[in-house]
């Protein structure tokens, strides 16, 4: 029988029904605007203040769980809070409703930024390319100053940055991770142990874990493979989406860099729909990684529209769901380890440099061509991080601007 809203913190055993987390989850999706962060934090207030599912230590370990593996953190976060409340049927339904909204919504811009055409249509369109630059801007700014806060992992960013911009391939940036994490392992021994204990008793077995752990592995490893062997363009499509998933460390931001990799350089998306796009999911509630699904619906390859959308939304979203499921059982004690926590903070400042070798391509050899794009960015940029300002209304502010340039 599904609890009420206000029952107590839940136990071991599951103690909702998957239903209830679907509602829950589905207005959530529909109404959580302004990033990864923005969403812990409605979740915090939604299941721990509002309904006490869980309580404060356990919401806090699930957040510095979901923080420490490769994947989308607020997703892999709502995952396990359904997980926790009504099994695994619980932890599909948690994702489905917070997903499927602004997967939706942007497979709906993909067929109507086609029709956006004439001065005014272009203009919008270049807008959305200017906010992304802001928006990739801002998460620079965030994450260096978090996550580069020495002059070890500084330098750790700067040298994955220069790696990629000198060489601009996949698996440069494949190189540039490894690289971070060697270093971290080297330089950042360093950071305090994590407080042990209090992390919540989810329904997964080591067995599990370790099950699922051998699929993420396994697809990883084969899907390249395969795509060699049949040169079927669907299992390139998954395979490119299920890469840049599995190697997202440090928030959702950093996927950009690894799809427009994967994405551009092919062929598949022009520079100018890839931007315009990552633009409009600024503009959307939910996970940054539905992206994924405008990308799968207008890539310029089979499977594309709906099932390419599809594919885009289980291959980017899957890796990070397998990780979280393989790590649960061993949480407690792998936080632990000075190594782990030193080859993530090696990780960490890598993707910091890889972000900024995103942002150097967007502004100054794509968007940014003019000193009103620059003056757009700038301002979009000062409402981000100085103002705090939602990024719904900076997209409305910068897209506008750009529209009123054009037609000055």
């Amino acid at each position: 029988m599904t609890a009420p809203e206000d029952a107590a913190p839940a136990a071991s055993a599951p103690a909702g029904s998957a239903l209830e987390v679907l509602r829950v989850f589905l207005r959530l999706g529909l109404t959580s605007f302004g990033g990864p962060v923005a969403h812990i934090g409605y979740f915090h207030h939604e299941f721990v203040v509002r309904r006490r599912w869980l309580d404060e230590r356990s919401y806090a370990d699930l957040v510095a769980l979901c923080q420490f593996l490769p994947g989308p953190a607020s997703s892999q976060v709502g995952f396990s809070i359904g997980l926790l409340r009504a099994g695994y049927r619980g932890g599909l339904a948690a994702w489905s409703g917070f997903t499927l909204p602004s997967a939706v919504l942007l497979v709906l811009f993909a067929y109507g930024a086609r029709a956006l055409t004439g001065p005014v249509g272009s203009a919008l369109l270049h807008g959305l390319k200017l906010v992304a630059v802001a928006i990739v801007a801002q998460a620079v700014w965030t994450m260096a100053r978090t996550l580069c806060p020495d002059r070890e992992r500084a330098s750790i960013a700067l040298l994955a940055g220069l790696v990629v911009l000198f060489t601009g391939s996949a698996a440069a940036q494949l190189a540039a991770i490894a690289t971070g994490a060697v270093l971290g392992l080297l330089l950042c021994r360093g950071s305090a142990p994590a407080a042990s204990g209090g992390t919540p008793a989810l329904p997964v077995s080591r067995r599990a874990g370790l099950a699922a752990l051998a699929v993420f592995v396994l697809l990883l490893a084969a899907l390249p493979v395969l795509r060699l062997l049949t040169h079927w363009s669907g299992v390139a499509l998954f395979e490119a989406f299920y890469r840049s998933g599995a190697l997202v460390f440090g928030g959702g931001h950093v996927v950009l860099p690894l799809l427009r990799t994967a994405f551009v350089s092919p062929g598949w998306v022009s520079d100018d729909v890839f931007l315009s796009g990552y633009g409009a999911a600024q503009a959307v509630p939910g996970p940054l990684f539905t992206f994924a699904a405008f990308l799968g619906a207008v890539a310029r390859t089979t499977p594309h529209g709906l099932i390419g959308a599809l594919l885009g939304l289980i291959g980017i979203f899957l890796p990070g769901m397998l990780v979280l499921l393989a790590a649960l059982p061993f949480w407690d004690s792998l936080r632990q380890r000075s190594r782990a926590r030193a080859l993530l903070a090696g990780v960490n400042a890598a993707v910091v440099g890889l972000l900024g070798a995103a942002l150097y391509s967007l502004a100054w050899k794509g968007s940014v061509g003019t000193l009103w794009d620059f003056g757009l960015v700038v301002f979009g940029f000062v409402l981000l991080v100085a103002w705090r300002a939602a990024p719904l209304i900076v997209v409305a502010v910068v897209a506008g601007g750009a529209v009123a340039v054009a037609l000055r």
